[in-house]
């Protein structure tokens, strides 16, 4: 599976799972770079069709609804869609 890190600042350990067509995850990568934060994230739909099921069960555990962008910030506190103000919060930026 193919995680990509993005250096920066340490703001916790963000995970993003994300489409690579998606509008909104591009948004939320902009913001992050933007906020200069280091970062992981994955392209969901870009994966293999037996890595693609076993990231669907991690992002459903974090968002049932299975939308994109999801954020997971430090394993305990997941943001879904881009909200830009939510984030900046949780990263206090």
């Amino acid at each position: 599976m193919t995680v990509e890190h993005v250096p920066g600042k340490k703001a916790g350990n963000l995970m993003l799972y994300a489409l690579s067509t998606c509008i909104w995850c591009k948004k939320t990568k902009q913001l992050l770079a933007d906020l200069g934060v280091e970062y992981d994230y994955v392209f969901v739909d870009l994966l293999k069709p037996e890595e693609k099921e076993q990231i669907m069960q991690v992002v459903e555990k974090w968002n049932p609804d299975s939308s994109f962008p999801t954020l997971v910030i430090d394993d305990s506190k997941c943001i879904v869609g881009f909200r830009e103000s939510e984030i900046r919060e949780a990263l206090k930026q």
